[in-house]
């Protein structure tokens, strides 16, 4: 399961970068949950060859990681957000702020939460 999620989140960052077949057999696959067997009788290829094609595809994804370092740095930066909405939420509760101050700072914890919205669903 946890390769399945590296690949995904590779594949959600540097997708564009594979060309059409690679895309292709990577939904099949991974998307759809097809059989390399059936991928390769919708390709007409065998399934050696999509095996291959797979696995290269694979690889060159993780160089794209390894080059660029995008998934990584978007998950640390989602932790600090996180991470920083937790302890904003915990001051909130905590300190004894007057009415006016307590809805602003909600406010603010709300903006937060949105922008972990957002950086999560892009």
């Amino acid at each position: 399961m946890r390769k399945f999620a590296e690949m995904a989140f590779l594949v959600d960052f540097y997708g564009p970068l594979l060309t059409e077949k690679q895309r292709n057999v990577w939904d099949f696959h991974y998307q759809q949950d097809l059989s390399l067997t059936e991928i390769a009788e919708i390709a007409g290829i065998s399934r050696q060859a999509i095996h291959d094609l797979l696995k290269r595809t694979e690889k060159i994804l993780v160089g794209y990681e390894e080059k660029l370092g995008l998934v990584q740095r978007f998950l640390a930066e989602r932790e600090r957000l996180l991470a920083i909405e937790s302890s904003f939420a915990k001051l909130i509760n905590q300190e004894d702020f007057d009415g006016q101050v307590k809805i602003k700072l909600k406010n603010i914890l709300k903006q937060i939460q949105e922008v972990i919205v957002k950086v999560s669903e892009e």
